[in-house]
């Protein structure tokens, strides 16, 4: 689906922070939204979390550097990190250029499935959350 020219795709969950989730089994891949791409603009930096690392939902996993401005990464879930997509360090433009492919941030085995994905939007949510951020 598209909302006022941002890209946001069906079957994933989505965090007001504006990063989103995909399920794999009881895995999860993490990333930002396009909508987060499109307001830092050129993303130049990436600081991903250790792989091994506890994260807690809505709380700081890393950060986000473009030429605009540095933006923290929000956890959309709790869990342990048990990958990361170590492209980001040698082409942190990935996150603009494919930010729910290949600018996948990291990838968490979560610790209450049920109950971080209860507190995430759909993207039909998402996109009247974006829709009321543009008024």
């Amino acid at each position: 689906m598209r909302v006022l020219d941002y890209e946001i795709p069906d079957k994933l969950y989505y965090s007001k922070e504006h990063e989103w989730v995909r399920v794999e089994e009881k895995q999860v891949f993490v990333g930002i939204t396009d909508y987060a791409e499109k307001q830092l603009h050129e993303i130049v930096y990436v600081e991903v979390p250790k792989v091994g690392t506890s994260i807690k939902q809505f709380q700081i996993m890393g950060t986000v550097e473009s030429v605009k401005s540095v933006s923290d990464i929000f956890a959309p879930v709790s869990g342990k990190i048990i990958e990361v997509n170590n492209e980001l360090s040698e082409s942190p433009e990935l996150l603009n250029q494919d930010p729910y492919g290949g600018g996948w941030i990291a990838k968490v085995s979560l610790t209450d499935f049920d109950k971080d994905l209860e507190k995430l939007m759909s993207a039909q949510e998402y996109a009247r959350y974006i829709e009321s951020l543009e008024k």
